[in-house]
């Protein structure tokens, strides 16, 4: 999990197949605050569409979203079921019967399912079918408690659940038993089992579940460049002092200054919390409420303290200070005290941002990775080229997005930065791979620049880039029609808007000379029409005109073409903006079978197969 941002509970989908499922999904959709996804020719009132039911439900899934089907269980399951991984991190998946007489969670079922089928039950007053045991007994899933709360030893409930169901009952206790007497409510008492409540260190018997209240703000500053484990070891020893178990921390807390420090993001990712930061001002603001400001953290950033004020911030009006600042060699930290447990999505302070580089390939949704389903739905907004966004369909259609137009790249990725920097996760999203001849390489370039050299601002170079490879167009249109990129390959791009022509014939001229199969990005455009006519002059001179091409254009979607040419029969005419064009180097070869046609480069196999063929003819 990325600890730079919170882990947001997904908005849920419901999913209808026909009339009657829609009706029953506009009864849930506002007391679940959920999505409708309908099927385009059976439900076309619904909000939003889709076509193939089964290819949808999988990128939903992947995608993390919880998954209400008001359709067959066997649907959801057949669908689902090559992509499931673990029930800690499955996405629900409950199904719903038409009637709505019958709500059954089927995957997921202690990473929210049970929870929300229970919602879903009371709100239709259907029966719930329930498998697991705890829940149908007890009315709760024990390595479930609710917001706020955390299970310390979530491992051993799998352990600790099963003597609890063949025992007298569990014995409960803690000095914070108060805040899940009522959660505890259907448990018999006995002694088979411990749960105990408490945010103190505790080391659990093996019987014993600890559950902790998430109200212990952790304020951190450090040097820049700080090593981690300097900065988790002074945690880690200070949470021993004061007597505090880690998985009563709700976040970890800084100044903005820190939004980019690895120390800190390791830090939270250790303790499984998200990282949050204010700004100078609303540290200031905590200077009375100080215990040990700092003359020298004054004159460096301009405000008397971090750990501290940033563990008050967090806190609030009414938290107190229950651990003053403690320090090693580059860092500092501290402990507050909320009043209550945190709903740790509303964690107070801005996460850090990102801008994450979504390369979501040619356009399937089938040839998108996990990966990048995951940052999509993760995005507070996406950015891009409105087709490019519009490829993503229904499953994207509740995140804010911001369009560009073609020829605005530098704007939007300019944009996705700064908006980054106000604490948004921005996915700029690109067809292909990010990479490869899109917003990657722009998104780094305006970071290597200062703002007065035409890059962004110091806030923006703080935001953190990660990017989630895809399918390239040179990759798909390779897979579709065989194996031309079996040997050395090279790409060159044919619009000269940012790079001069001179210097790309020179390349076009060099991948000639070293036999390259080539793959054309932008071959033609409405005002570009004789780069690829010149390129494809400049390649026959050195492999000769029957080399074979491929033109292949919307690949994976439904206007999907592979055109199989020559370089001597290549015709400008045939290849638009769309398309990528490969063409093959003196050794690649078109092979026509009865099942269709396939373009291939040997890789030097040849020499081996001869050798074996030669040596069958002597043996025999």
């Amino acid at each position: 999990m990325d600890q730079l941002s919170a882990p947001v509970p997904a908005r849920p989908v419901i999913l209808c197949l026909s009339e009657a499922g829609l009706a029953l999904a506009r009864r849930l959709a506002t007391r679940l605050d959920a999505d409708i996804h309908g099927h385009a020719v059976r439900c076309p009132q619904a909000p939003h569409h889709f076509g193939k039911a089964r290819a949808h439900i999988a990128d939903l899934f992947c995608s993390g979203r919880p998954i209400i089907g008001v359709c067959a269980a066997g649907i959801l399951i057949r669908a689902v079921a090559p992509h499931l991984k673990h029930k800690s991190t499955d996405a629900p998946v409950i199904a719903v019967a038409e009637s709505g007489r019958f709500v059954v969670p089927l995957i997921g079922g202690h990473h929210g399912a049970i929870t929300l089928a229970r919602q879903i039950s009371d709100q239709l007053n259907a029966d719930l079918a329930l498998t697991t045991a705890g829940d149908g007994r007890w009315h709760l899933s024990l390595d479930e408690p609710p917001r706020g709360w955390r299970l310390a030893n979530a491992a051993a409930a799998q352990r600790v659940m099963p003597q609890l169901l063949a025992g007298d009952g569990a014995f409960i206790n803690g000095d914070c038993l108060d805040g899940l007497k009522d959660w505890f409510s259907h448990i018999p008492r006995g002694g088979a089992v411990s749960l105990t409540v408490t945010r103190r260190q505790q080391t659990p018997a093996e019987n014993e579940l600890v559950y902790c209240p998430q109200d212990v703000m952790l304020g951190v500053g450090c040097a820049r460049g700080c090593p981690a484990d300097e900065l988790i070891d002074l945690v880690m020893r200070e949470l021993t002092r004061a007597d505090i178990n880690a998985a009563a921390i709700a976040g970890v807390f800084s100044v903005d200054l820190k939004a980019d420090e690895p120390a800190l993001q390791a830090l939270a990712a250790m303790l499984a919390v998200p990282l949050r930061v204010f700004g100078r001002d609303a540290l200031a603001a905590q200077t009375p409420r100080l215990q040990n400001p700092s003359e020298a953290v004054q004159e460096e950033i301009g405000i008397p303290g971090v750990a501290e004020a940033a563990a008050l911030a967090a806190a609030g009006d009414s938290g107190v200070l229950i651990h003053p600042k403690a320090k090693s060699g580059q860092a500092t930290m501290a402990l507050a005290l909320a009043a209550a447990p945190c709903d740790i999505p509303m964690l107070p302070g801005r996460k850090p941002g990102r801008v994450m580089l979504v390369g979501i390939g040619p356009g399937q949704s089938a040839w998108r990775t996990p990966e990048a389903s995951q940052m999509v739905l993760g995005a507070d907004e996406l950015v891009g080229y409105d087709l490019y966004i519009d490829l993503l369909g229904a499953v994207a259609a509740h995140i804010p997005r911001r369009d560009f137009k073609l020829g605005e790249e530098e704007a939007r990725c300019r944009y996705a930065l700064e908006a980054a920097a106000t604490g948004k996760d921005v996915a700029v999203i690109c067809s292909g791979d990010a990479g490869i001849y899109a917003m990657g390489a722009l998104v780094y370039e305006l970071l290597d620049r200062s703002q007065e050299a035409g890059g962004v601002s110091d806030a923006a170079r703080r935001v953190a880039v990660v990017s989630a490879p895809g399918i390239s167009a040179l990759q798909a249109a390779a897979a579709r029609s065989g194996a031309i990129l079996g040997h050395d390959f090279c790409a060159i791009s044919l619009s000269d808007l940012l790079t001069p022509w001179e210097q790309i014939e020179k390349r076009i001229h060099a991948a000639g000379a070293g036999d390259f199969v080539v793959a054309f990005y932008n071959p033609v455009s409405q005002r570009r029409r004789t780069q690829l006519a010149t390129a494809r002059e400049i390649l026959m001179r050195y492999r000769g005109g029957d080399v074979p091409v491929i033109l292949a254009s919307n690949l994976g979607r439904p206007e999907e073409r592979i055109l199989y040419r020559s370089l001597e029969t290549l015709d400008i005419d045939e290849v638009d903006m769309l398309t990528t064009v490969m063409v093959g180097s003196r050794s690649s070869r078109q092979l026509d079978l009865g099942r269709g046609t396939a373009v291939y480069t040997p890789r030097g196999y040849a020499r081996h197969l001869d050798a074996h063929d030669g040596a069958e003819e002597a043996s025999s």
